[in-house]
């Protein structure tokens, strides 16, 4: 139960900062490298799921982020209210279109258990649910730069 509840904090977390990200004044749409993502094929991944994984992960230590190869690791994040519970994500961009099938997330958790981090099954669905917020937020960030052209 207690698992769970965190798990379920750190979704709604992910979710609160899309909507205050949302609630900026600064309409320009940009990606990580500062254009926008229609126009930055250089990354090798679809801007706008780029862009949106970032911003997903935007509340969690960032290990490695590698544009051309559309990898995003995070470090492992404890919550202050859990702390023999930690977890680490993975979003992995696979295409360049905006396709549902073309972000793929993955999540790690580890509980201490007598000083020792033990790996521990994920609730399901919760890499799922990250996928969704990426998605959502990459056909709003897409919406968006239609609208401002």
């Amino acid at each position: 139960m207690f698992k769970n509840k965190i798990l379920n904090q750190l979704c709604l977390i992910l979710a609160l900062s899309f909507s205050i990200s949302a609630c900026s004044g600064d309409n320009e749409v940009v990606d990580a490298t500062g254009f926008r993502p229609e126009i930055t094929n250089a990354i090798g991944v679809n801007g706008y799921l780029w862009r949106a994984s970032l911003d997903a992960l935007s509340t969690l230590p960032l290990l490695e982020t590698d544009s051309s190869g559309g990898v995003i690791l995070s470090d492992w994040f404890i919550n202050p209210d859990a702390p023999t519970e930690r977890l680490k994500v993975s979003v992995f961009i696979l295409d360049k279109s905006l396709r549902a099938d073309a972000v793929k997330v993955m999540v790690i958790k580890q509980d201490l258990a007598e000083g020792v981090w033990i790996d521990s099954s994920v609730r399901a669905g919760t890499s799922l649910q990250i996928e969704n917020t990426i998605l959502t937020r990459a056909r709003e960030l897409r919406i968006r730069s239609i609208e401002d052209k």
